[in-house]
Protein backbone atom coordinates (compact mmCIF):
# COMPACT_ATOMS: atom_id res chain seq x y z
CA UNK A 1 0.00 0.00 0.00
CA UNK A 2 1.53 3.36 -0.88
CA UNK A 3 -0.19 6.14 1.72
CA UNK A 4 2.72 7.31 3.22
CA UNK A 5 1.72 11.56 3.61
CA UNK A 6 1.06 11.36 -0.32
CA UNK A 7 -1.13 14.30 -1.43
CA UNK A 8 -4.20 14.48 -3.95
CA UNK A 9 -6.36 16.91 -5.46
CA UNK A 10 -10.07 15.94 -5.06
CA UNK A 11 -12.54 18.15 -7.19
CA UNK A 12 -16.05 18.91 -6.30
CA UNK A 13 -15.96 18.57 -2.39
CA UNK A 14 -18.98 20.35 -1.53
CA UNK A 15 -20.65 17.58 -1.03
CA UNK A 16 -21.55 14.19 -2.40
CA UNK A 17 -18.53 11.47 -3.24
CA UNK A 18 -15.74 14.21 -3.40
CA UNK A 19 -16.93 15.31 0.54
CA UNK A 20 -16.70 12.21 1.72
CA UNK A 21 -13.80 11.05 0.08
CA UNK A 22 -11.71 13.69 1.29
CA UNK A 23 -12.87 13.01 4.68
CA UNK A 24 -11.80 9.46 3.94
CA UNK A 25 -8.42 9.51 2.62
CA UNK A 26 -7.61 12.36 5.03
CA UNK A 27 -8.40 9.73 8.10
CA UNK A 28 -6.17 7.50 5.95
CA UNK A 29 -3.11 9.89 5.89
CA UNK A 30 -3.25 11.51 2.78
CA UNK A 31 -3.04 15.17 2.56
CA UNK A 32 -6.04 16.25 0.99
CA UNK A 33 -6.59 19.21 -1.49
CA UNK A 34 -10.09 19.37 -1.36
CA UNK A 35 -11.41 21.28 -4.37
CA UNK A 36 -14.76 23.27 -3.49
CA UNK A 37 -16.85 25.75 -6.07
CA UNK A 38 -18.49 27.11 -3.27
CA UNK A 39 -15.69 27.93 -0.47
CA UNK A 40 -16.06 31.56 -1.51
CA UNK A 41 -20.10 31.25 -0.75
CA UNK A 42 -19.16 30.35 2.68
CA UNK A 43 -20.71 26.96 1.60
CA UNK A 44 -21.55 24.43 4.88
CA UNK A 45 -19.24 21.16 3.48
CA UNK A 46 -16.31 23.37 3.42
CA UNK A 47 -16.55 24.68 6.48
CA UNK A 48 -17.30 21.44 7.58
CA UNK A 49 -13.85 20.08 6.03
CA UNK A 50 -12.32 23.59 7.17
CA UNK A 51 -13.32 22.50 10.95
CA UNK A 52 -10.84 19.41 10.70
CA UNK A 53 -8.26 21.74 11.53
CA UNK A 54 -5.44 19.95 10.27
CA UNK A 55 -2.52 20.70 8.17
CA UNK A 56 -3.37 17.98 6.06
CA UNK A 57 -7.33 19.19 5.20
CA UNK A 58 -6.20 22.53 2.43
CA UNK A 59 -10.03 23.25 1.10
CA UNK A 60 -9.30 25.48 -2.41
CA UNK A 61 -11.66 27.45 -4.11
CA UNK A 62 -12.17 25.65 -7.61
CA UNK A 63 -14.98 25.99 -10.00
CA UNK A 64 -13.01 23.31 -12.69
CA UNK A 65 -14.86 25.58 -15.78
CA UNK A 66 -12.86 28.79 -15.05
CA UNK A 67 -8.88 28.44 -16.27
CA UNK A 68 -7.69 30.69 -13.61
CA UNK A 69 -9.20 29.08 -10.89
CA UNK A 70 -7.89 26.13 -11.68
CA UNK A 71 -4.52 27.25 -12.21
CA UNK A 72 -4.87 29.27 -8.79
CA UNK A 73 -5.48 25.59 -7.50
CA UNK A 74 -2.16 24.54 -8.79
CA UNK A 75 -0.27 27.35 -7.38
CA UNK A 76 -1.95 26.74 -4.00
CA UNK A 77 -0.82 23.55 -4.22
CA UNK A 78 3.23 23.78 -4.97
CA UNK A 79 3.08 26.56 -2.20
CA UNK A 80 1.78 23.67 0.13
CA UNK A 81 3.90 20.66 -1.22
CA UNK A 82 6.69 19.31 0.96
CA UNK A 83 8.61 19.51 -1.75
CA UNK A 84 6.69 20.60 -5.37
CA UNK A 85 9.24 18.80 -7.25
CA UNK A 86 8.26 15.42 -5.90
CA UNK A 87 4.80 16.02 -7.21
CA UNK A 88 1.34 15.58 -6.66
CA UNK A 89 0.76 11.77 -5.81
CA UNK A 90 -3.17 12.04 -7.12
CA UNK A 91 -6.60 13.98 -9.08
CA UNK A 92 -9.37 12.78 -8.63
CA UNK A 93 -11.59 14.02 -10.97
CA UNK A 94 -14.69 13.95 -9.26
CA UNK A 95 -16.84 17.24 -9.52
CA UNK A 96 -20.02 16.76 -11.92
CA UNK A 97 -23.35 17.99 -12.79
CA UNK A 98 -26.43 16.07 -14.13
CA UNK A 99 -29.23 16.93 -15.61
CA UNK A 100 -32.12 15.20 -17.25
CA UNK A 101 -34.98 15.48 -20.30
CA UNK A 102 -35.27 13.81 -23.78
CA UNK A 103 -33.19 15.60 -26.70
CA UNK A 104 -36.25 17.81 -27.80
CA UNK A 105 -36.72 19.11 -24.45
CA UNK A 106 -32.66 19.76 -23.51
CA UNK A 107 -31.57 23.07 -24.67
CA UNK A 108 -28.63 23.40 -26.27
CA UNK A 109 -27.17 25.83 -23.66
CA UNK A 110 -27.83 22.70 -21.29
CA UNK A 111 -26.02 20.39 -23.03
CA UNK A 112 -22.90 22.56 -22.91
CA UNK A 113 -23.19 23.72 -19.38
CA UNK A 114 -23.46 19.84 -18.41
CA UNK A 115 -20.21 19.58 -20.67
CA UNK A 116 -18.41 22.18 -19.29
CA UNK A 117 -17.88 21.04 -15.66
CA UNK A 118 -18.25 17.04 -16.77
CA UNK A 119 -16.00 17.01 -19.60
CA UNK A 120 -13.88 20.37 -20.13
CA UNK A 121 -13.54 20.70 -16.53
CA UNK A 122 -11.79 16.94 -16.16
CA UNK A 123 -9.52 17.94 -18.96
CA UNK A 124 -8.90 21.25 -17.94
CA UNK A 125 -7.86 20.42 -14.39
CA UNK A 126 -5.75 17.08 -15.51
CA UNK A 127 -3.96 18.85 -18.05
CA UNK A 128 -3.16 21.78 -15.22
CA UNK A 129 -1.94 18.77 -12.93
CA UNK A 130 -0.46 16.28 -15.09
CA UNK A 131 3.26 17.92 -14.92
CA UNK A 132 2.95 17.37 -10.96
CA UNK A 133 1.14 13.76 -10.83
CA UNK A 134 4.17 12.95 -13.67
CA UNK A 135 6.99 14.16 -11.14
CA UNK A 136 5.45 11.40 -8.55
CA UNK A 137 4.76 9.08 -10.94
CA UNK A 138 1.14 9.28 -9.70
CA UNK A 139 -2.33 8.62 -10.38
CA UNK A 140 -5.67 10.02 -11.96
CA UNK A 141 -8.74 8.97 -11.07
CA UNK A 142 -11.73 10.01 -13.61
CA UNK A 143 -15.33 9.91 -11.44
CA UNK A 144 -17.45 8.57 -15.03
CA UNK A 145 -20.61 6.53 -14.16
CA UNK A 146 -22.69 3.55 -16.00
CA UNK A 147 -24.00 5.93 -18.34
CA UNK A 148 -20.62 6.30 -19.46
CA UNK A 149 -20.89 2.82 -20.70
CA UNK A 150 -24.85 2.81 -21.88
CA UNK A 151 -26.87 5.13 -23.06
CA UNK A 152 -30.26 5.89 -21.29
CA UNK A 153 -33.48 7.62 -22.56
CA UNK A 154 -33.70 11.01 -21.08
CA UNK A 155 -30.12 11.43 -19.47
CA UNK A 156 -28.17 12.49 -23.15
CA UNK A 157 -26.76 15.57 -21.77
CA UNK A 158 -24.84 13.73 -18.78
CA UNK A 159 -24.85 10.31 -21.15
CA UNK A 160 -22.49 12.37 -23.46
CA UNK A 161 -20.23 13.98 -21.00
CA UNK A 162 -19.28 10.69 -19.55
CA UNK A 163 -19.08 8.70 -22.71
CA UNK A 164 -16.27 11.68 -23.43
CA UNK A 165 -14.64 11.04 -19.92
CA UNK A 166 -14.64 7.50 -21.28
CA UNK A 167 -12.26 8.19 -24.09
CA UNK A 168 -10.39 10.99 -22.35
CA UNK A 169 -9.33 8.17 -20.07
CA UNK A 170 -8.43 5.98 -22.31
CA UNK A 171 -6.32 8.05 -24.24
CA UNK A 172 -4.80 9.72 -21.60
CA UNK A 173 -4.30 5.86 -20.14
CA UNK A 174 -2.22 4.60 -23.04
CA UNK A 175 -0.08 8.17 -23.00
CA UNK A 176 1.03 7.92 -19.86
CA UNK A 177 1.88 4.29 -19.40
CA UNK A 178 5.39 4.61 -20.56
CA UNK A 179 5.99 7.37 -17.77
CA UNK A 180 4.59 5.61 -15.15
CA UNK A 181 1.54 7.09 -14.47
CA UNK A 182 -2.02 4.97 -13.83
CA UNK A 183 -5.07 6.44 -14.76
CA UNK A 184 -8.28 4.61 -13.88
CA UNK A 185 -12.13 5.41 -14.55
CA UNK A 186 -14.36 4.50 -11.36
CA UNK A 187 -17.96 3.95 -13.01
CA UNK A 188 -20.32 4.30 -10.00
CA UNK A 189 -24.11 2.84 -10.72
CA UNK A 190 -27.41 4.75 -9.18
CA UNK A 191 -25.97 6.63 -6.18
CA UNK A 192 -28.32 9.33 -7.24
CA UNK A 193 -29.61 9.88 -3.08
CA UNK A 194 -25.84 10.04 -2.05
CA UNK A 195 -24.77 12.57 -4.69
CA UNK A 196 -27.10 15.52 -3.66
CA UNK A 197 -27.71 15.82 -7.41
CA UNK A 198 -31.54 16.02 -7.10
CA UNK A 199 -33.74 17.04 -4.78
CA UNK A 200 -37.82 16.82 -5.56
CA UNK A 201 -37.44 21.23 -5.72
CA UNK A 202 -34.79 20.88 -7.86
CA UNK A 203 -36.55 18.66 -10.27
CA UNK A 204 -39.38 20.81 -10.34
CA UNK A 205 -37.78 23.55 -10.72
CA UNK A 206 -35.10 22.04 -14.17
CA UNK A 207 -38.81 20.78 -15.51
CA UNK A 208 -40.01 24.55 -14.83
CA UNK A 209 -37.81 25.85 -16.95
CA UNK A 210 -37.76 23.74 -19.67
CA UNK A 211 -41.18 23.53 -20.06
CA UNK A 212 -41.12 27.58 -20.30
CA UNK A 213 -38.66 27.53 -23.25
CA UNK A 214 -39.56 25.08 -25.08
CA UNK A 215 -40.98 26.11 -28.68
CA UNK A 216 -44.13 25.59 -29.39
CA UNK A 217 -44.11 23.24 -31.84
CA UNK A 218 -42.80 21.22 -29.57
CA UNK A 219 -44.78 21.68 -26.59
CA UNK A 220 -47.68 21.47 -28.72
CA UNK A 221 -46.28 18.23 -30.55
CA UNK A 222 -45.85 16.34 -26.86
CA UNK A 223 -48.53 17.72 -24.61
CA UNK A 224 -48.20 18.58 -21.12
CA UNK A 225 -49.25 15.55 -20.24
CA UNK A 226 -46.68 13.40 -21.90
CA UNK A 227 -43.73 16.01 -20.54
CA UNK A 228 -45.45 15.56 -16.64
CA UNK A 229 -45.25 11.71 -17.22
CA UNK A 230 -41.76 11.97 -17.78
CA UNK A 231 -40.75 14.21 -15.22
CA UNK A 232 -42.49 11.83 -12.57
CA UNK A 233 -40.22 9.25 -13.97
CA UNK A 234 -37.62 11.54 -13.09
CA UNK A 235 -38.33 11.67 -9.91
CA UNK A 236 -39.10 8.10 -8.74
CA UNK A 237 -35.84 7.20 -10.46
CA UNK A 238 -34.10 10.03 -8.07
CA UNK A 239 -35.50 8.66 -5.18
CA UNK A 240 -33.97 5.28 -5.94
CA UNK A 241 -30.27 3.86 -6.00
CA UNK A 242 -28.11 3.56 -2.74
CA UNK A 243 -27.31 6.35 -0.31
CA UNK A 244 -24.25 4.48 0.60
CA UNK A 245 -21.42 5.35 -0.78
CA UNK A 246 -18.64 3.35 0.78
CA UNK A 247 -18.55 1.18 -2.47
CA UNK A 248 -17.39 3.94 -4.31
CA UNK A 249 -14.56 5.86 -1.98
CA UNK A 250 -13.16 2.23 -1.78
CA UNK A 251 -12.81 2.11 -5.34
CA UNK A 252 -11.13 5.18 -5.55
CA UNK A 253 -8.99 4.49 -2.29
CA UNK A 254 -7.90 1.28 -3.85
CA UNK A 255 -7.45 2.72 -7.48
CA UNK A 256 -5.01 5.67 -5.55
CA UNK A 257 -3.03 3.12 -3.38
CA UNK A 258 -2.60 -0.07 -4.73
CA UNK A 259 0.72 -0.77 -6.30
CA UNK A 260 -2.11 -2.52 -9.88
CA UNK A 261 -5.07 -0.46 -9.55
CA UNK A 262 -7.55 -1.59 -12.08
CA UNK A 263 -8.40 -0.08 -14.99
CA UNK A 264 -12.30 0.24 -14.49
CA UNK A 265 -13.83 0.22 -11.20
CA UNK A 266 -17.47 -1.04 -11.36
CA UNK A 267 -19.51 0.14 -7.65
CA UNK A 268 -22.98 -0.96 -9.03
CA UNK A 269 -25.93 -3.11 -7.56
CA UNK A 270 -26.14 -6.21 -9.77
CA UNK A 271 -28.92 -5.11 -11.49
CA UNK A 272 -26.97 -2.50 -12.76
CA UNK A 273 -23.67 -4.51 -13.30
CA UNK A 274 -25.61 -6.90 -15.51
CA UNK A 275 -27.84 -4.55 -17.56
CA UNK A 276 -24.28 -2.95 -18.50
CA UNK A 277 -22.97 -6.26 -19.53
CA UNK A 278 -25.46 -6.69 -21.68
CA UNK A 279 -25.51 -3.82 -23.59
CA UNK A 280 -22.02 -3.30 -23.99
CA UNK A 281 -21.62 -6.79 -25.14
CA UNK A 282 -24.86 -8.40 -27.08
CA UNK A 283 -26.24 -6.68 -29.94
CA UNK A 284 -27.90 -3.59 -30.04
CA UNK A 285 -31.03 -5.77 -31.24
CA UNK A 286 -30.78 -7.79 -28.55
CA UNK A 287 -30.03 -5.40 -25.50
CA UNK A 288 -32.73 -3.04 -26.78
CA UNK A 289 -35.52 -5.29 -26.60
CA UNK A 290 -34.61 -6.69 -23.29
CA UNK A 291 -34.04 -2.56 -21.73
CA UNK A 292 -35.80 -0.27 -24.03
CA UNK A 293 -38.70 -1.32 -25.69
Amino acid sequence: SLQGNKAVLITGCDSGFGFSLAKNLHSKGFTVFAGCLLKDKGHAGVKELDQIKSDRMITVQLNVVKQEEVEKAVEIIKENLKDPEKGLWGLVNNAGISTFGEVEFTSMETYKEVADVNLWGTVRTTKACLPLIRRAKGRVVNISSMLGRMANPARSPYCITKFGVEAFSDCLRYEMHPLGVKVSVVEPGNFIVATDLYSPEKIKAIAEKMWNDLPEIVKNDYGRKYFDEKIARMNTYCNSGSADTAPVINDVTHALTAATPYTRYNPMDYYWWLRMQVMTHLPGAISDKIYIH
